[in-house]
């Protein structure tokens, strides 16, 4: 075969793994709107962001520098599975017919399976640094729990997740990994607490990323000797999954490669922000000029449906007010199988990126995604999480148009974990049984009439 001798994988040696996060705010045209105190309104300071994370975390969150030293024992640890192999997919491309060069990124040999080990393990080390011996979190599809059950088993640390009521239904071998790593799982909406409490036919009820966040945050609210973490969103979570960005720049420029469009999925923002923001930095200063697209699913498609405006980042309203795209904070988005993406808003800071043009965005049903999942299996050998089906139905998309017009293009996405654990959704689509929803616009109004008011300033 004519492949025998092509190169299939870019490594960097562990010598080469990145030492530094980058920060996408210290480049941006317009700095993006602060947090607001949902009393006052005013602008969050530490003391109101205390309750929930350790100095550290807080200081990366409103950082201004350009970069942020990766501590040596969170160095260490990254370096069980970093740096990641960034693959050309040229059995993929074979399939297609497509003049494209693919590359894919990919997280899935982390031990959770996923990117999100990336802020999981810097996560855990700042908050036991600072004294903190148990956390709480959410989690949809699983690949966030596990990754803090990882990191929380070695920095000894103990860890309670509460798992999106429909992940937990259809991932039972996710919520057994997790357990694995000593942490404990709830069911949510669960009976522990208010806000789940308040969620009528909670037994049967699917769950929402909102409603899991309101209940971990109530419970590290109210025990000065817990914390809380999240695995997306915020700018500290994006920041460290710029890891993945920096390597891929340094392996494409050992093939002497620049992308033209750059693709990832998007629920919370951050493994495309992993992604995407360090080639953000180089198209911004003139090094090249890829074009960059966020996907989501059609079912949540808060980039492309949503309002951007202020709202809370839970169901329950116990967060800060964020500007973010939204399509409101109590609107519980259908079960479909990419729980990871299952969230009403998005990253503050990707939305502000989006807010000035400098990414496009676009919304995929899931069949079509399970189609490109299923392809990528076939081609490639690797049985891709349903949520990066979405960011290879779109690369899918343009490789196929490339076919057509014949353009050379370099396509990169971000590959961000394994489906291993995700077999039944596979298996519902490969029997026919997976539909999509068409959500009308007045199911995502009616969530809307529900913001919270902020008078501009």
């Amino acid at each position: 075969m004519s492949d025998v001798l092509q190169r299939h994988k870019i490594l960097l040696d562990e010598s080469e793994m990145p030492t530094r996060w980058y920060n996408l705010v210290a480049d941006l045209p317009t700095p993006p709107p602060p947090p607001l105190h949902p009393g006052t309104k005013e602008p969050v300071g530490p003391d109101d962001l205390a309750p929930l994370f350790p100095p550290d975390l807080i200081a990366q969150e409103v950082t201004q520098e350009r970069y942020v030293d990766i501590p040596p024992e969170v160095q260490d640890v990254y370096r069980l599975w970093r740096p990641s192999p960034l693959y050309r997919a040229h059995r993929l491309e074979r399939r297609l017919g497509t003049p494209a060069r693919i590359y894919y990124k990919y997280e899935g040999v982390s031990p959770a399976g996923s990117h999100k080990p990336n802020t999981a393990v810097p996560q855990a080390f700042y908050n036991a640094k600072a004294g903190i011996r148990r956390l709480t979190t959410e989690t949809g599809a699983g690949q966030w729990g596990t990754a803090l059950a990882f990191a929380c088993a070695l920095f000894e640390m103990e860890c309670e997740v509460w798992q999106v009521g429909a992940s937990y239904d259809q991932k039972p071998y996710r919520r057994m990994m997790i357990e694995t790593f000593g942490a404990t799982v709830h069911r949510s909406p669960s009976e522990l607490t208010a806000s789940g409490r308040a969620v009528p036919d909670r037994a049967e009820h699917p769950g929402s990323l909102g409603i899991a966040i309101s209940e971990a945050v109530e419970v590290a609210a109210q025990d000065p000797e817990v914390r809380y973490a999240l695995g997306s969103v915020l700018n500290h979570v994006l920041l460290h999954q710029t890891v993945i960005g920096e390597e891929a720049l340094l392996q494409l420029a050992k093939v002497g490669e620049a992308p033209d469009l750059v693709v990832g999925c998007t629920g919370g923002g951050s493994n495309f922000a992993g992604l995407a923001f360090p080639i953000l930095r180089e198209k911004l200063a003139g090094q090249m000029a890829p074009d960059i697209l966020a996907v989501e699913p059609s079912s949540c498609p808060s980039l492309t449906r949503g309002t951007y405006a202020y709202d809370f980042g839970d169901t329950a309203g116990l967060t800060p007010l964020m500007k973010m795209h939204t399509l409101g904070h109590d609107f519980v988005p259908d079960p479909i199988h990419a729980g990871g993406l299952r969230y009403h808003g998005m990253s503050p800071l990707l939305s502000h990126v989006y807010e000035q043009g400098l990414i496009g965005a676009e919304a995929v049903p899931q069949t079509e995604c399970f189609d490109a999942g299923v392809l990528f299996a076939r081609t490639e050998g690797i049985v891709p999480a349903p949520e990066p089906t979405h960011a290879l139905a779109a690369t899918i998309r343009e490789a196929r148009r490339c076919a057509e017009t014949g353009e050379e293009k370099v396509l990169l996405t971000a590959l961000c974990g394994h489906g291993h654990f995700d077999l039944s959704a596979y298996d519902t689509f490969l029997n026919g049984r997976l539909v999509d929803e068409d959500v009308p616009d007045a199911r995502f109004a009616d969530a809307l009439t529900r913001l919270p008011e902020v008078v501009p300033g």
